[in-house]
């Protein structure tokens, strides 16, 4: 995802972020903007230079910054705009236009029942509906029911699903509604694995030691990328501390009394099978700084970079 104004100002930092690695065989760009002219020349941009399977408009980002100025889930009350958008975009990319959407902005007011035919019309290739609103966040469930109305809304223009996925069972009921396909997010976060899980369908007790060797790839990524001096290892800490401000969340299935485990479910304490397992499920951050010393060295003492959610966490 990337914020189509600080693309057209040449931002290496935004540009950075639409990088293919080679092991992608299908590679999309979501842009994040509010007016037609510049989201347009931004998708004619992206056109000429890069590689791209296909673009996606963010209408679905819900924090203030973004809604504020009109953008992310603020178009599903701006169909004029909105609209200009996608046909504007349509006309300059050679690649498919796909559209980000939730249920609407207001808790109980959904609007994407309304908008799936618009956008339909417009020359949406495909949609991906979140099922909750913007007000909404994630207090409650995804609201799969009314992800299943909109399937016969949306046809024969495909919709895919969004909420609440961390098993395959999870996958299989959202497959049950007649969706095109799911969309994974935090699911993924937790639990990078479920995709294994889905296409073997099975549930994977993944030791703790596999779940190293995953945070070790990781390592192993970001130093090849951002280079193994000092402020590369260092930006590498910075984003496995923020990875597992999440990762800490998933409960081995061997310790679960009944499965699968629930996205919104915050687990308790609890002790693992072994030492590194406990360390894995501990919420305090000096203990993802522990593990990240375990791949990445000691953490010099002016380099502490936490997850800006967790940071008065660490003592």
């Amino acid at each position: 995802m990337a914020v189509c104004t600080n693309l057209l100002q040449g931002q290496t930092s935004e540009w950075a972020l639409l990088k293919r690695h080679q092991c992608e065989d299908i590679f999309g760009v979501q842009l994040e903007g509010a007016f037609p002219d510049t989201m347009t020349k931004c998708a004619e941009l992206l056109n000429r230079t890069v590689e791209v399977d296909f673009v996606d408009i963010n209408v679905g980002c819900p924090i203030d910054l973004v809604y504020k100025k009109g953008g992310g889930c603020a178009l599903m009350n701006r169909s004029a705009k909105f609209q200009q958008i996608v046909r504007g975009m349509n006309q300059v990319l050679d690649v498919p236009l796909t559209v980000k959407i939730r249920m609407g902005v207001q808790e109980r007011v959904n609007l994407a029942h309304r908008l799936l035919p618009e956008l339909r019309d417009w020359g949406a290739a495909l949609v991906t509906l979140h099922g909750r609103s913007r007000e909404q966040r994630y207090t409650k469930l995804a609201d799969w029911q009314y992800i299943e109305q909109c399937v016969a809304v949306a046809s024969p223009m495909p919709l895919f699903g969004n909420g609440d996925i961390l098993s395959y069972e999870d996958a299989n009921r959202a497959m049950q509604t007649g969706v095109a396909g799911i969309m994974i997010a935090r699911g993924a976060l937790l639990k990078p694995w479920l995709f294994t899980e889905i296409k073997e369908q099975r549930h994977w007790d993944i030791s703790s030691s596999e779940r190293l060797d995953i945070l070790r790839d990781f390592t192993r990524f970001g130093l090849e990328h951002w280079g193994s001096d000092t402020q590369g290892v260092e930006k590498t800490r910075r984003f496995l501390l923020e990875w597992l401000s999440f990762l800490c969340r998933y409960v081995p299935v061997g310790l679960l009394e009944r499965l699968p485990q629930r996205i919104n479910e915050r687990p308790p304490y609890y002790l693992g099978r072994d030492y590194l397992e406990t360390l894995m499920a501990s919420q305090r951050a000096a203990d993802w700084i522990r593990i990240s010393e375990m791949l990445l060295g000691p953490v010099p003492p002016k380099f502490v970079f936490l997850p800006k959610h967790k940071a008065n966490a660490y003592k």
